[in-house]
């Protein structure tokens, strides 16, 4: 009786494996992220509440391509990851899933958000979305990722358009606003890789991969998180025409905050005294939460907007 129970238990299992194996090949955690910028966007975009069928196809449509770029990241990364301690328990490390299978199933996710996207908002999102899953992978994985410092700088680029797709999702096509919202995700992108790129150097120098923090000095580094930490609060604030004073207020107080934890890890980085990258790291994924949540919130209330100040 025990044994066949728990033969019987064993396919079920095996596809719950499965299932899991495939859901971790579009790294889910990196997904969330994109979508709590999409929604803002288009909340931005009309300066109120879209069609939730509009909103829910492109959260759909982008879940897809952002699930796409991932899965072949993870194909054409597969050597570096099983000699990284941070990512030796993904699908395809383990085995779980051929590079093969997962090569069909990130191929397929990117051709359905096409569809998606064009059938259920316009053209102009669909190819934004096709668009983003070709530079990630072509241009960021497989070209400025093994060769350059710079290359979560440049390759960052792919994380922004979330926000460019929403708009665009809503609108049909890309004015300014959507185009700022792009360089405050371009310039939050650096600081936020390289603080956990500190804390795992040694993985990717194992690998051969040369992130900043690799190739630099950790004062180097540390005052490069510093500039574009001030870059990107900086860039927020290009917002402010555009939105009402909730946004303006949290997009001031929490960005203070953030520049704060970039001249403590500077200055301890300079003393030469241990460090936390990781609370930096941390704290930048609640910063970009707070920012683009009281964007989400400015929007939905129709709050009188600021304007130009001419």
């Amino acid at each position: 009786m025990t044994t066949a129970a728990h033969l019987s238990g064993q396919p079920a299992r095996k596809a719950a494996d499965l299932l899991k194996a495939y859901l971790g090949l579009t790294k889910p955690r990196v997904i969330e992220l994109l979508l709590v910028t999409t929604i803002p966007a288009m909340l931005l975009a009309v300066r109120g509440i879209p069609s939730p069928f509009l909103v829910l196809a492109t959260l759909v449509g982008g879940t897809m391509a952002a699930g796409s770029a991932n899965a072949l990241n993870c194909v054409v990364d597969s050597d570096i990851d099983q000699v990284m301690k941070r990512t030796r328990a993904r699908p395809l490390v383990r085995h779980t899933v051929s590079n093969r299978h997962a090569l069909i199933f990130g191929v397929a996710l990117g051709a359905g958000s096409f569809l998606v996207l064009w059938a259920a908002t316009n053209l102009l999102a669909g190819v934004l979305a096709v668009a983003t899953i070709l530079f990630y992978v072509f241009i960021y994985t497989m070209v400025l990722k093994r060769r350059t410092a710079q290359n979560i700088v440049w390759g960052g680029a792919a994380g922004c358009m979330p926000v460019v797709i929403g708009w665009a999702g809503v609108t049909g096509r890309i004015d300014w606003p959507a185009l700022v919202m792009f360089g405050v995700v371009f310039f939050w992108t650096p600081p936020h890789t390289w603080s956990l790129a500190m804390k795992y150097k040694d993985d990717y120098e194992r690998a051969g991969v040369p992130m900043l923090p690799v190739v630099a000095s950790p004062t180097a580094v540390s005052r490069q998180i510093v500039l574009f930490t001030w870059l990107m609060v900086l860039w927020t604030l290009l917002l402010v025409p555009a939105t009402g004073w909730l946004y303006t207020a949290f997009a001031l107080v929490a960005g203070a905050w953030f520049i704060v934890l970039a001249h403590r890890l500077h200055a301890a980085t300079k003393r030469g005294v241990p460090t936390k990258p990781m609370r930096l790291f941390h704290m930048s994924n609640t910063y970009l939460m707070i920012v683009f949540v009281a964007l989400a919130v400015d929007s939905a209330l129709s709050l009188p907007v600021l304007g130009w100040p001419w």
